[in-house]
């Protein structure tokens, strides 16, 4: 199995040979960012699918945040540029959470969290811990706060 990181590079050369300019710039910024995290801090590492999961979806953020700038800005043509760059980011992150999928697994943790005496608003620290995990990279993390909080209410 190839990670992540080496499916990236993959994709990029095939890009680069088939001239595809947007995709072949679009993950080489994304392989950048991954090699800034890498080198990062005080020793290098090698980031696990995970990680790298993480960047992605900090980089697919950059976008649909540039995204809606150059449209305040009434610059549509950048702003179709950053949604074809986050289209290129996200056919690499983990398909997202479906609004009933994530329902039942704050469901079953705000259940696990009143088992083990928590409940009310105070639970709210222990309920996104049993949910972060199993939710990341496929929900934003507001998102899914706001839903804990719903459900806790």
């Amino acid at each position: 199995m190839t990670s992540l990181k080496e499916q990236i590079q993959a994709d990029l050369t095939a890009s680069i040979r088939a001239k595809n300019s947007l995709t072949s710039g679009t993950l080489r910024m994304v392989l950048s960012a991954i090699t800034n995290e890498e080198v990062s801090g005080k020793e290098a590492r090698v980031l696990n699918d995970q990680d790298l999961i993480t960047v992605l979806n900090r980089e697919a953020k950059k976008r649909k945040e540039a995204a809606t700038a150059f449209d305040d800005a009434k610059r549509p043509e950048l702003a179709d540029k950053e949604r074809a760059e986050l289209e290129i980011i996200q056919a690499y992150l983990p398909a997202a959470l479906s609004d009933d999928e994530l329902a039942q697994i704050i469901a079953s943790a705000v259940a696990q969290a009143a088992a083990d005496g928590a409940s009310g608003q105070s639970a709210m620290g222990a309920v996104m811990k049993l949910v972060s995990p199993q939710v990341a990279g496929r929900a934003d993390g507001s998102m899914v706060a706001a839903a804990v909080k719903a459900a806790l209410a």
